[in-house]
């Protein structure tokens, strides 16, 4: 068994993609924790990289955080950001997210995602790095299912698109890591993240902007689509966790709510934490998508004492009070 190490001072932790949604909020919980952070972030264009910077605008005023721009497909910027270290854990959240965008880059798509994880396993190699490395990774390796909850040891040769695709290889990756170097890796299976800082292009923020502005909301299918929403503070418990727990070497662990929320269900808890009706347009299901997640977190349970305390409700009202707030400041 291998577990985490740790500094008079605490932790030392690299996280990769740091400035982004998830990223920022695990900075967050790590700093207070008493933790030295380096993040190394690219600040690339996918939405407003203005938004990235305004995540990590209170965290490079704290004494122990150093913010290293750069991309993990660059050696030379990989070198010079674990130079910052030595780290205890790198967590690995640098990524090209979304299915749909993934549908129309492929290429890009496995560049970032499997080139640039390869690239940081590299490095970490070269480098000596002798602690564990936390992949994060995503329910859409799972491809399309017929009803049932999603296991850790359920088949995922079956992706819908490439970024499913991306992530799916990128965990295989990190097991041939383990194997040849004995580098401990836990690959943590995210179920659609939501919460404050979400991005801008994920359905919850979307479809929060287009009804509050009173314009026509687009869902496709039938809307009885479903999605294991999970708040993004959870999220961040399990990762968070998942730093210290007794690593068996490898291991995949799902992230989840395990409670899936139908897509007009989510829409209808929308309008009524803005107190505003929103404008459906229907559409035809979109390729690449798969028709529901969800997240069976027995293990989760057992191995890190994963408990989600934030339900959907809850999620969506804190969502919409960061949102308002976030506008109303702007105007």
């Amino acid at each position: 068994m291998i577990s985490g190490k740790s500094s008079p001072t605490g932790r030392r932790v690299l996280i990769t993609g740091g400035a982004g949604f998830i990223g920022s909020h695990l900075v967050d919980r790590l700093l207070a924790a008493g933790d030295s952070i380096v993040v190394l972030d690219n600040f690339n264009d996918f939405y407003n990289p203005n938004v990235k910077r305004s995540n990590v605008e209170q965290h490079l005023k704290h004494s122990r955080y150093k913010l290293s721009e750069g991309d993990i497909r660059d050696d030379n910027s990989l070198a010079d950001t674990l130079k910052l270290g030595p780290f205890d854990v790198v967590v690995h959240l640098a990524a090209m997210a979304g299915v749909r965008p993934s549908i129309s880059q492929p290429a890009h798509y496995m560049d970032v995602n499997v080139t640039g994880t390869q690239k940081l396993i590299g490095a970490l190699n070269h480098a000596g790095f002798d602690g564990r490395l936390v992949f994060g990774s995503s329910s859409s390796v799972y491809g399309a299912r017929s009803g049932e909850c999603f296991l850790e040891t359920d088949r995922i040769d079956q992706p819908l698109s490439p970024y499913a695709t991306s992530k799916a290889a990128s965990e295989l990756l990190c097991y041939s890591a383990f194997h040849t170097t004995g580098l401990p890796v836990v690959c943590l299976r995210f179920f659609t993240v939501f919460g404050p800082r979400q991005r801008p292009d994920l359905a919850i923020h979307k479809f929060c902007h287009l009804i509050e502005a009173g314009q026509p909301v687009e869902i496709f299918g039938d809307g009885k689509s479903k999605r294991d929403y999970t708040f993004v503070g959870d999220i961040v418990s399990g990762i968070e966790s998942a730093i210290t727990y007794d690593l068996p070497g490898y291991d995949i662990i799902n992230l989840g709510r395990s409670e899936p929320v139908y897509l007009l269900d989510l829409i209808q808890a929308l309008e009524h934490a803005l107190g505003k009706e929103a404008k459906l347009v229907h559409k035809p299901f979109q390729v690449g998508d798969v028709p529901y997640t969800y997240a069976g977190i027995d293990k989760a349970k057992q191995v890190l004492g994963y408990n989600p305390s934030t339900d959907f409700s809850e999620g969506i009202k804190l969502f919409v009070q960061w949102y308002l707030g976030k506008h109303a400041a702007v105007s």
